[in-house]
Order: structure tokens, then C-alpha cells, then sequence
């Protein structure tokens, strides 16, 4: 494609996408709070349990091994 061409359609492109984006149905403040907590939640709960479990079978082999 010829570099004039491309840069002769970005307009097109950036109208398109300005068009696309009025169609979404953007969350509520609440709801994406709340989304939020359940990820970060979710995330840190995780983290503890595979720590965790590191953490035990780490020493689990320690023990075994000496």
C-alpha cells in the first residue's frame, strides 16, 4: 500500500473509532469500583495461598533433603 494512501485514510479511521466508542456501554463509577475490589481481592487471596504453598513445600523439602 502506498504511504500516501495510508495516511490520506487515518482521518476515515479516527472518525470511525470516535463513532465505535459513543456505542459503548461504559460501566458505572460503582460498578467499576467494585469490580475493582473484587479483582484486587481476588489477586492478593491468590498470592497468599500459592505463597503459602510455597512456602510449605519449600520447607517440606528442606526437611526431606537433609
Amino acid at each position: 500500500m502506498n504511504i500516501i494512501v495510508a495516511i490520506k485514510k487515518i482521518p476515515k479511521f479516527i472518525n470511525e473509532v470516535k463513532q465505535e466508542l459513543k456505542k459503548v456501554s461504559w460501566s458505572k463509577r460503582e460498578e467499576l469500583f467494585g469490580a475493582t475490589r473484587v479483582v484486587i481481592a481476588t489477586t492478593i487471596f491468590l498470592a497468599v495461598y500459592i505463597g503459602s504453598i510455597d512456602f510449605g513445600l519449600s520447607k517440606f523439602l528442606t526437611m526431606f533433603l537433609k
